[in-house]
């Protein structure tokens, strides 16, 4: 074969293959929309994603949210949703929101909107809500728009409705029942600086450990404690060195359900609607199912004799003790309108 006509293969390959590049990601980026042959509408395809399997209250609250979307949009619109982290964490899903690509919805922590909210870890605070009546009224309010907006606006991502409801309480290698009890507990704290100050101000001592390192650590004494949520303590087995569990009941889990909202703009005015409604709904509906599984394993769990569960008689104290930290905290972030309609509800 002659050098020119090699050159002149060599070329076209390379031309041809840019074209599919090209196209594969002129679909990508219309990634929405399946085209129609037949001249009926085109298609609406939106992917959501979960870090979670089939059975996890993330996975089924997205899956109602979908559910209740096809029941308020006539048009044609499919959901595609990617489980067990095959998209990758909560932080890319956020990520992909922000930028409009891969991921249109999905639940997030709050603490991954920080980087565009400062207010937005304030959501996640140990003794926010006074009870879990008080969270489900705040939840299905408006304390938290302007903390909602500030992500809409800086990271272009809507909060659509807040699902959540794990209840985290002390896992401790001995009775805890009251504030003498608690006094020096040396506990294993997540690494957010508001973690610890409030730990300390309720007299217990705080101390941050990797989260897979906590079993080993009550096991040989580094620490006497941990907190967690129910599916935390079954799902890691910390009964078996922790078997004791305080019902403190420090922290309710509030996990926002997110939409893009470079997606959102781009989609018919019936299906936002929809959205929006599903998304509202979707999240109570999330809710009812984590708060009420949580206290549903608890129980089993120790009907199972894997744990036993106390009573702390003085929550009110800790309440009080807890109380100059959190407003504090909230002055700091620039939170302060938003902590002040939290404490209003009741």
């Amino acid at each position: 074969m002659k050098p020119t006509t090699l050159v002149v293969l060599l070329f076209g390959a390379l031309t041809a293959g840019i074209i599919i590049l090209v196209a594969q990601s002129d679909g990508t980026r219309d990634q929405h929309r399946a085209a129609s042959n037949d001249g009926s509408p085109e298609t609406i395809i939106l992917r959501g994603a979960s870090q979670f399997d089939a059975n996890h209250a993330f996975t089924r609250t997205i899956l109602k949210f979908e559910e209740l979307v096809h029941e308020y949009y006539d048009g044609p619109v499919e959901f595609e949703v990617y489980l067990n982290s095959e998209l990758g964490l909560e932080k890319d899903y956020f990520a992909y929101m922000s930028q409009g690509l891969s991921v249109d919805y999905g639940i997030v922590s709050p603490a991954h909107m920080s980087t565009f909210s400062d207010g937005a870890p304030l959501i996640d605070m140990p003794f926010l809500f006074r009870d879990i009546d008080h969270w489900n009224k705040v939840l299905n309010g408006d304390a938290f728009q302007p903390i909602a907006d500030e992500v809409r606006q800086k990271a272009d991502v809507m909060i659509i409705g807040y699902a959540g409801g794990g209840t985290r309480n002390l896992i401790v290698n001995r009775p805890v029942t009251n504030m003498a009890e608690l006094k020096g507990l040396n506990l294993r704290v997540m690494g957010a600086p508001i973690q610890t100050r409030i730990f300390q101000a309720i007299q217990a001592s705080p101390s941050v450990i990797s989260y897979s390192e906590i079993y080993n650590a009550i096991q040989t004494g580094v620490i006497d404690a941990a907190e967690n949520e129910a599916a935390g303590i079954q799902q890691m087995k910390f009964y078996e060195v922790g078997p004791e569990i305080s019902l403190t009941k420090h922290a309710i889990t509030v996990r926002p359900l997110c939409f893009s909202a470079k997606t959102f703009r781009r989609l018919p005015e019936d299906l936002q609607s929809a959205i929006m409604r599903a998304g509202r709904e979707a999240g109570a509906h999330g809710r009812h199912l984590e708060s009420t599984e949580d206290a549903a394993i608890l129980a089993q769990m120790e009907e199972d004799g894997l744990l036993r569960l106390h009573q702390f008689t003085q929550r009110e104290e800790l309440m009080r003790l807890a109380e100059p930290v959190k407003a504090a905290y909230a002055r700091e972030i620039n939170a302060e309108d938003v902590f002040s309609r939290v404490n209003a509800v009741q």
